[in-house]
């Protein structure tokens, strides 16, 4: 049998793209010589729905749209994702749901039964598991067919009590068929691909995985979609971060692939284009703007957003104070040069004193602080959404990972922004991101990468005078935000306690400041925003993790 692995990238809720695609793709494998074409996880109404799937009208459009592809659907084989009806009394009223068609008409259709409710994943809110363990049959293949999370079961720490497959009956099969949306983080790939070869080598049967690309909300999909042999080999891998549509026979060549080598930033460079991309032209947004300060983290973000949208798409804008250096200004303007980027110069110090101004008597014998800082900053992210208001530009949010952990941003100010671009890189990952980027060509001026990281928003300030330094608080924030560590389990890795205390207490005072935070690309095993929810008012101590 051929089979066609049709890797395609879905916009939630587009019913009339999805279905384009998938009949455009159902073509291009007939033309092929398939029998067979398999798509991603719920490819109908694109993933995640979310509460999309509690309205009657969208689950109506999902029936239709897999009626009006089985119409389509002749001389093939096809494999679609799509929600289904629980026409049982009990349970919830939707499965997440593998369609088979062939010949004009649905003949089988498969529910998925482990349904993740951790991280990103909130699938019981919606679907009922699935209680039944049959097989399908395709062309005289016998094919266990499951979706994502059916495979996901690890055996050295196992969080489901069973697996589909250990339900079905004992007889063997010939091929398992894997559905999927399993979203991108830096370090998934290698783990993907352990679980796909381990339940092959387990079943004694080959796996074909498809998966989603693109990016939805703040989850990117990097496709990659891969066969693995019945002795756990990887005989096909296909291209990250792109649609695809590759032709696959079976039996399946146990004739091992080279499988991808790209790096930990390449990778996330790679995603982030993607995440900015994606958002840009699912949301129908054009242009982007973002403030230039002369820093690592704005130039980042510049530069990003310049590979996914194009220089002309994206407008830098430069807000000197009167605590801005020199340098600082001159280095933006250099990264602008080097990115083909037209800039504008807006100063802030008139305005700044203005607000002194009006302030006066309410600031009357207090000594300049905090609160004339944010001031500045929040005149920045002022003029910056006006400009966003008056242009219809989308603003480019340039706060890093270690910032939002420790609370150290200004809310309606540098925190303000339709999108967070780097919201997920720690500050030491964003200067080796920047470092990555500059391998290949300058982009990132040297001036910025060597430059001691600070706000200027006060004369001679570090941002080492309230924080750690980065490579320190770094290390912390990721035993405690990446790996759920307390305060004593850190300590007992080398840090100092009251350093790892202080930083423990500043993530937890922040979680308000988060919680009105821009949606956050997600590249980490654990990132803010639907993956971690925390508590505004609780009062806790986390003291070990245990």
């Amino acid at each position: 049998m051929r089979i066609a692995l049709a890797q395609i990238n879905c916009h939630i809720g587009n019913f009339a793209n999805n279905a384009s695609v998938i009949r455009s793709q159902i073509a291009s494998a007939k033309q092929a010589g398939a029998q067979l074409v398999v798509f991603p996880e719920l490819a109908v109404c694109g993933y995640p729905p979310m509460d999309l799937l509690d309205s009657e009208d969208f689950i109506h459009k999902c029936e239709a749209t897999i009626n009006q592809l089985a119409e389509a659907c002749h001389g093939i084989t096809a494999i679609i994702g799509c929600p289904s009806r629980n026409t049982s009394l009990k349970g919830k009223n939707l499965f997440n749901s593998a369609f088979v068609i062939r010949d004009g008409k649905v003949t089988d259709v498969v529910h998925k039964t482990l349904l993740p409710t951790y991280d990103v994943f909130d699938e019981y809110r919606y679907f009922e598991p699935n209680s039944e363990f049959n097989f399908i049959h395709i062309d005289g293949l016998k094919v266990a067919l499951t979706i994502c999370e059916d495979l996901w079961n690890e055996e050295d720490d196992p969080m489901y009590k069973f697996s589909p497959l250990e339900k079905s009956d004992s007889e063997s099969f010939d091929l398992i068929i894997n559905i999927a949306a399993s979203p991108f983080d830096y370090a998934h790939r290698e783990k993907r691909l352990a679980i796909l070869s381990r339940n092959a080598k387990k079943f004694k049967s080959p796996v074909v995985y498809v998966n989603h690309v693109g990016a939805q909300n703040d989850l990117i999909f990097d496709g990659g979609s891969m066969v693995i042999s019945a002795e756990g080999g990887l005989t096909h891998e296909s291209a990250y971060f792109s649609p695809a549509l590759d032709i696959i026979d079976f039996p399946i060549d146990s004739k091992k692939t080279s499988p991808s080598t790209d790096s930990k930033y390449e990778r996330i460079r790679k995603a982030l284009v993607c995440g900015i991309r994606d958002y840009f032209e699912k949301c129908g947004f054009n242009d982007a703007v973002l403030g230039l300060s002369g820093g690592v983290d704005s130039a980042l973000v510049a530069a990003l957003a310049t590979e996914a949208l194009g220089p002309k798409r994206v407008h830098p804008v430069l807000m000197p104070s009167g605590f801005s250096s020199e340098h600082s200004i001159k280095d933006a303007i250099e990264l602008c040069d080097h990115l083909g980027l037209s800039h504008s110069i807006i100063p802030i110090q008139d305005v700044f004193e203005s607000f002194l101004k009006a302030t006066e008597k309410s600031f009357e014998g207090k000594p300049f602080d905090i609160a004339e800082e944010n001031i500045q900053s929040r005149t920045r992210g002022t003029i910056l959404m006006a400009i966003a208001n008056k242009h219809r530009y989308v603003l480019l949010n340039t706060s890093n990972k270690s910032e939002l952990a420790v609370g150290y941003g200004t809310l309606y100010g540098d925190m303000a922004g339709g999108l967070s671009v780097i919201g997920d890189l720690y500050k030491t990952e964003v200067y080796a991101l920047c470092e990555h980027i500059n391998e290949s060509k300058l982009i990132i001026p040297h001036n910025i990468l060597s430059k001691v990281p600070s706000a200027e928003l006060r004369p001679n300030q570090k941002d080492s005078d309230s924080l750690p330094e980065y490579e320190i608080l770094d290390k912390i924030l990721f035993h405690h935000i990446e790996e759920r560590l307390g305060i004593t389990d850190i300590v007992l890795k080398g840090f100092d306690e009251p350093t790892v205390a202080k930083t423990i207490r500043l993530v937890f005072s922040s979680e308000f400041k988060r919680f009105q935070f821009a949606p956050v690309l997600r590249v980490s095993t654990k990132a803010f925003g639907t993956g971690r929810r925390m508590p505004l008012v609780a009062k806790y101590q986390y003291s070990n993790g245990r």
